[in-house]
């Protein structure tokens, strides 16, 4: 994508937003990549979105949502790692807004796909959204995480994020729920080599961002801290990527 114009980028994407005047400042989101290495290819949980949604109607996704500042409150097991957490904390990003955004795509993993990452043991919180975390005694851990890559969505969509592509490995769930998850936003769960999911019906920026994740793997399939993490977003009619 990195290149393209605006009216590019609408063409490749008018069947993955609804266009229209939207927001136009976008709002934090985060989205959870999980690996399967078991079977000796790395595999990626995708799940299929209801067609009734205004953003990405029908697509194959990670599971992810927007980002709950009250998240940041929560507590954690194992914080995020110190490399990581520098490529999320910025000039206008503080460490518990960095820690909510990580928090999110670990709690939008277990109410889309019925995933519990984090370590088992005794996990108490009052937040509603979190309890399935306490019933089921898990206490959530950011340390595993790895970001993989930062997009915001361009102008002149109904919604509009600036969402951060986070990586984790299906090793890091401590719980599996068989019904998957308690929102049932996601029609279909399917695990797919990276080759096939690149060839599936997902947004243009999920290829993008499922390439360069399959290069990053061919070099570091471990995801150490602190990896090269590519950064998409619109500046002056031209899609741009940065590395952070």
């Amino acid at each position: 994508m990195e290149g393209m114009t605006r009216a590019q980028i609408d063409r490749a994407e008018n069947k993955d937003f609804a266009l229209g005047k939207g927001p136009l400042r976008p709002r934090d989101a985060a989205t959870l990549i999980l690996l399967d290495r078991s079977g000796g290819e790395f595999r990626v949980l995708l799940g299929r979105r209801h067609m009734r949604h205004a953003f990405m109607p029908g697509k194959f996704v990670f599971p992810g949502g927007r980002t709950d500042p009250a998240d940041s409150r929560v507590p954690v097991a194992t914080g995020l790692h110190p490399d990581e957490e520098k490529k999320l904390v910025g000039t206008r990003i503080s460490q518990a807004r960095a820690r909510a955004i990580a928090m999110s795509a670990v709690r939008e993993t277990y109410e889309e796909a019925g995933l519990l990452i984090g370590r088992k043991g005794a996990f108490s919180t009052t937040k509603t959204d979190w309890q399935g975390f306490v019933e089921h005694g898990v206490f959530p851990s950011l340390d595993r995480l790895r970001l993989i890559a930062r997009a915001i969505t361009p102008p002149g969509r109904v919604r509009r994020f600036d969402t951060r592509f986070l990586a984790a490995f299906k090793s890091d769930v401590a719980v599996e729920l068989p019904e998957g998850g308690p929102t049932n936003e996601l029609e279909e769960l399917v695990w797919l080599p990276i080759g096939e999911a690149k060839e599936a019906d997902i947004p243009t920026i999920t290829r993008t961002i499922l390439g360069d994740l399959e290069s990053r793997l061919q070099q570091d399939p471990d995801l150490s801290p602190g990896g090269p993490v590519p950064f998409y977003y619109l500046r002056y009619n031209n899609f741009k990527r940065d590395i952070l």
